[in-house]
Order: structure tokens, then C-alpha cells, then sequence
């Protein structure tokens, strides 16, 4: 829990001191530099205009392409300074992808005997486990809706894609998750995606619609970011410069995190949230004192619930930052009488469907929120 806790406080610090790298803007801003430094004119093509074509074709109805079939079926949001950083959720089936045993460098060769040479050509020898790899392009147009204005492209990302595989376990008609991140301004967008092969031969499209909040529009009133649970979270060394595509997790400033998107839990599990909070107001500075950074005094109560009933209830929570990463304990404490005792017990939450309710309030300003998520058991 302390590890945890140090690394939520040094990503509070980045927010706060300004040094959150935004993925998207960097990536722009970096190629611009280079352009400039060899001379090169500003502007930048991140798709091609043969991608971009397939793209404007279909952007109207909606219609996707289906040569490689995906689906954007989620989205989450956390702030970035002034901006705010999207983390888009992708599937595809394996098969769709293309994955191939990786390419190795030649080992050198080798004087071998008889014996050796009969080993590796063993039937067991051959069907030793070999690392898969798919290759291709993931392109992000970005296109912004203002005014009833039609939509115009605000940002676009080349993102090279390489995913690895077992063959030991590989599926070709499973279908995986996967992500990708990019820091835009508020606004109200459409997400115009392309995955395409390698030589751009094979082309799938998906659009998908989405907002992000201005922060500074909460000043009457208190918001979160997508309440999520967690699986894993680890620190990285250095925020991620570029866009990237991962599998089964997704990155934000210098954090790595595998979510638990189904929200399905098995008993003695806690429940480790993330999210952050729109609108909270800090605490004012006694005259004289310099904060290193805001001090905000922020409650938040949780309680479990099956149906009607309230299964757990937790102790109030504070918070000094509203970026809250918390984990809650799956206990019941039960009630036990006989004939010549009555004591209480701790058991873990049975097998069922739930929902964490939480009542956030700012203590400064007095704004309060409820929220919900629903989970399971198993």
C-alpha cells in the first residue's frame, strides 16, 4: 500500500508541477522541432493519403471496413495539465492481425556432431513453443465538432504496432484487448481509426465518438473522470514520449496499469480503484506560508451494496489531491449469537452481483457527488 502511495504522489506532483509529458502534443511538437532543425517544412503527414481517402469515405455514415475487423468498445480519460490524456480500448481476433513465428538473427554455425544433428531434428525438437509476432499500423485521426460546424481534423498518430505471442497458448479466433493513448484538448470529437497491414493493402476502419471535459468548467459543481477498477499498477522509470499500442494493459504518465475491465473479482480480492476529480477546491494558504503544491481536503464514503441492502460499509476517507487510488478490503463483518456469546467476525463478500456506491465531498466548497460501480463475485 505504501508503494502504491509513493507513486500516485509522484504522478500528484507531476500534475501539479507542470511536468505531466502529453503524449500527442509531444509527439507533434517533437517532429516539428526535428523538421525545423533540418529545414524541413512544418507541416507533417502522419497518415497517408491513401488511409486518409478510406477514412473520409466512410466517415459520414459511419461505415467501417472490415479487410481487418476491430472495434473501439471502451474509453477512459485522466488529466493532463491543461488537457486531458484518452486511453481507447480495441479488440481484434488474432487470426485478423496476422501473427507469424518472430523473425531471429541466424545463430552462427556451428561444428556439430551426428548426435546433435538427430536432436534437432527430433520430432519433440520441433515442437518447442516459438514467439509470434504481429506487425502492423494503427493511424488516429482526430476530428473536432464545433458549432454544428462539420467536423475538422484537430490531430493525427502514425502508431507502429509489434505484438508478441506464445504458440504455446496462441488462439487465432480469440480475440484480444488492446490500447492506445493520446492527450487532446476538451472538446467533442470523433475518433476516425485505421489498422492496416504492413504494405497498406489491408485496411480496417472504425469511428467512434466521444467528449472530454474542460476542467475549469467545474467551478459550481464537483465531477470524476471514469471510476475503474485495477488489477496491477507499477511505476515507470520515464513517462512514455510516443503513442503507443499495448496488449492487456495501458500506460498513463509514469504509470502502468492493467485494469479489470470486466469488474469480476473472487473472494478475499480487494477492490483498487482509480479515478480523479473534477472541480475540488484547494485549500487557501495562511498568509506567509508556500506551499510546494495544493492542498485539497476531500472526503470520500464508500459502502457496498447488493440490491437495497448495504453489504459493507468502510470508514470516510480523506484525500489531500483529488487523483484518489484506493483499495478496499472485500470484508463482511458478521453478527454471530449462540446461547452463551455474541461476537463479531470478519468473512469475505460471498459469491454475487454488487455495487460500490461512493459519496464524494469537498470540504472546502461544500460540493458533494455520488457515484456508482457495478461488480461481481465469483
Amino acid at each position: 500500500m505504501k508503494n502504491r502511495q509513493l507513486v500516485v504522489l509522484a504522478l500528484c506532483l507531476g500534475l501539479v508541477l507542470g511536468v505531466f509529458l502529453s503524449v500527442g502534443f509531444a509527439i507533434q511538437k517533437d517532429q516539428k522541432d526535428k523538421d525545423k532543425k533540418e529545414g524541413k517544412p512544418e507541416e507533417k503527414i502522419f497518415i497517408p493519403k491513401e488511409i486518409k481517402a478510406v477514412l473520409e469515405q466512410g466517415l459520414a455514415a459511419r461505415q467501417p471496413r472490415l479487410d481487418i475487423p476491430f472495434t473501439i468498445f471502451k474509453q477512459y480519460y485522466l488529466p493532463a495539465q491543461n488537457a486531458i490524456h484518452s486511453i481507447f480500448f480495441f479488440k481484434a481476433k488474432n487470426v485478423d492481425l496476422g501473427f507469424a513465428p518472430a523473425p531471429q538473427s541466424p545463430a552462427p554455425a556451428l561444428a556439430q556432431t551426428e548426435k546433435e544433428k538427430e536432436a534437432q531434428a527430433a520430432p519433440e525438437a520441433q515442437a518447442q513453443p516459438v514467439q509470434l509476432e504481429a506487425r502492423f499500423n494503427v493511424f488516429l485521426q482526430f476530428l473536432l465538432e464545433e458549432n454544428n460546424a462539420p467536423p475538422k481534423i484537430s490531430r493525427e498518430a502514425f502508431v507502429p504496432a509489434a505484438i508478441q505471442a506464445d504458440s504455446a497458448s496462441y488462439d487465432p479466433e480469440k480475440e484480444e484487448w488492446y490500447t492506445v493513448g493520446y492527450t487532446l484538448l476538451p472538446g467533442k470529437y470523433i475518433l476516425a481509426m485505421a489498422i492496416t497491414s504492413l504494405d497498406l493493402k489491408k485496411i480496417g476502419t472504425v469511428y467512434y465518438e466521444f467528449s472530454l471535459p474542460d476542467s475549469r468548467a467545474f467551478t459550481q459543481s464537483l465531477d470524476t473522470t471514469p471510476v475503474f477498477f485495477v488489477k496491477q499498477i507499477t511505476k515507470l522509470e520515464a513517462p512514455e514520449t510516443r503513442a503507443l499500442v499495448h496488449k492487456g494493459l495501458f500506460t498513463y504518465s509514469v504509470l502502468r496499469m492493467e485494469p479489470n475491465l470486466d469488474n469480476v473479482f473472487k473472494a478475499g480480492d480487494n477492490l483498487d480503484i482509480f479515478f480523479f476529480i473534477f472541480g475540488a477546491k484547494p485549500i487557501e494558504a495562511k498568509p506567509g506560508e508556500q506551499p510546494q503544491q495544493p492542498q485539497y481536503n476531500i472526503e470520500v464514503s464508500y459502502e457496498v451494496k447488493q440490491g437495497d441492502k448495504a453489504a459493507v460499509r468502510y470508514e470516510p476517507a480523506l484525500y489531500s489531491f483529488p487523483l484518489i487510488s484506493h483499495a478496499l478490503p472485500m470484508k463482511q463483518t458478521v453478527l454471530i449469537k449462540t446461547d452463551k456469546e455474541e461476537k463479531r467476525e470478519q468473512r469475505d463478500l460471498a459469491a454475487g452481483k454488487y455495487t460500490l456506491s461512493l459519496k464524494i465531498t469537498d470540504k472546502v466548497s461544500g460540493l458533494t457527488i455520488d457515484k456508482a460501480i457495478d461488480f461481481e463475485v465469483k
